[in-house]
């Protein structure tokens, strides 16, 4: 009996076994990190004596927020970040459904179409560069020959974001069709013919059949793009730095500038937490429209 019950407690432990080594890592490289930067946040901690900083409570936030530099960067974030996951989502979705039908050469296109997802952030950022050259990147070269002249694609304060979006876009969007071509596989084939028997056309029929299929994948896909966007760092730096007059300065390039620049640790791990409160409000949000569709498909 005294056995038994030793061994159902044992049995009882098995999921806590399971579960305490993930446990343990998370709170080690990940929990202990977010709270030693979040009240690094509350101090005046520089980089020349990160061991000496002082409590200064919420003076980092205050100065933050009186800071119009902030509201710049916090603006250019949520531009880059809407604007990332609109077209990164539509032209991933576009690209899935076009290539979802077999066709001949399917596999290269496919391929091509995903040369973007696969190439690393640093060497697509390097290619970018030389087609936004003012001299002699390609897109110069095609401007003149239409005879339009040069543009200074890096250098312009109006064309600085949206050259940084179109690689943010050619890099996303085949992520994006890679999860939606999984939720078209999905859909079945036979509600689908059943609905063109019965005379839908092509986008009746994407929109009573496939569309609530592969909702949830773009949801997912959007969420994920979106979260991407608010902590992108490589391409941005790479690519402008920031500039011009900080046209491109997202929160996370605002935290390189501010710990490694102007030496302010304290300030930074502020700037650290407003993009964190902005990626959980992203998360939040999915998840309020996710529960809602969820409760509206089980009436």
């Amino acid at each position: 009996m005294t056995g038994l019950k030793i061994r159902s407690g044992m049995t009882r432990l098995v999921p806590y076994a399971f579960i305490l080594p993930p446990m343990i890592y998370l709170m080690v490289f990940m929990f202990w990190p977010l709270g030693r930067q979040m009240y690094m946040s509350l101090t005046n901690t520089r980089i020349i004596n990160p061991n000496r900083g002082r409590f200064v409570g919420l003076g980092n936030y205050e100065r933050l927020f009186e800071d119009p530099a902030f509201y710049l960067s916090l603006k250019t974030t949520l531009v880059y970040a809407v604007l990332a996951v609109i077209f990164g989502v539509a032209l991933g979705t576009i690209s899935a459904l076009a290539i979802d039908r077999p066709f001949k050469g399917r596999p290269i296109v496919r391929a091509i179409l995903l040369f973007g997802w696969a190439v690393p952030n640093v060497a697509a950022s390097l290619i970018w560069l030389w087609m936004y050259n003012d001299r002699s990147g390609v897109f110069n070269r095609l401007t003149e020959m239409l005879g339009v002249g040069r543009f200074g694609w890096l250098t312009s304060v109006d064309l600085a974001l949206p050259s940084i979006l179109a690689t943010t876009v050619w890099q996303v969007a085949p992520f994006v069709m890679l999860v939606v071509l999984a939720a078209l596989q999905s859909v079945p084939q036979e509600v689908r013919e059943a609905a063109r028997i019965d005379g839908a056309d092509g986008l009746s029929t994407f929109r009573a059949v496939t569309l609530p299929h592969i909702r949830p994948a773009i949801q997912l896909a959007a969420l994920l793009v979106c979260v991407w966007s608010i902590r992108r760092f490589d391409i941005i730096y790479l690519l402008t730095g920031g500039g011009p007059v900080g046209t491109t300065s997202t929160l996370v390039v605002k935290i390189r500038q501010t710990a490694f620049e102007n030496h302010e640790l304290g300030m930074a791990s502020a700037y650290g937490a407003i993009g964190l409160v902005l990626a959980l409000a992203v998360a939040a949000i999915h998840y309020a429209v996710e529960q809602r569709r969820m409760k509206w498909m089980g009436r």
